[in-house]
């Protein structure tokens, strides 16, 4: 079986993956990067994809992340 991986993804407001460093804020550090911005985190599951709605603050999609683990682990124990 493979392994499944479950991250949590920060998100630009039209849902795309940001991968560029950003200020505490959400604001890009280098104004020139062309990134508009961090505006939400989404869970994603390796099998599954994007997980529930994205979330506004890391802290509140970290238990989404953990709980979408455990109905893994708990579909594994069922078979």
């Amino acid at each position: 079986m493979a392994s499944i991986t479950i991250r949590v993804e920060p998100r630009h407001a039209d849902n795309t993956p940001c991968k560029h460093a950003v200020k505490p804020s959400g604001k890009p550090r280098n104004p020139a990067s062309g990134c508009p911005g961090r505006t939400a985190y989404a869970v994603v599951c390796s099998e599954h994809g994007d997980v529930g709605r994205p979330h506004h603050v890391r802290q509140l999609a970290e238990p989404a992340a953990a709980e979408h683990h455990q109905e893994h682990r708990a579909a594994l124990a069922a078979h």
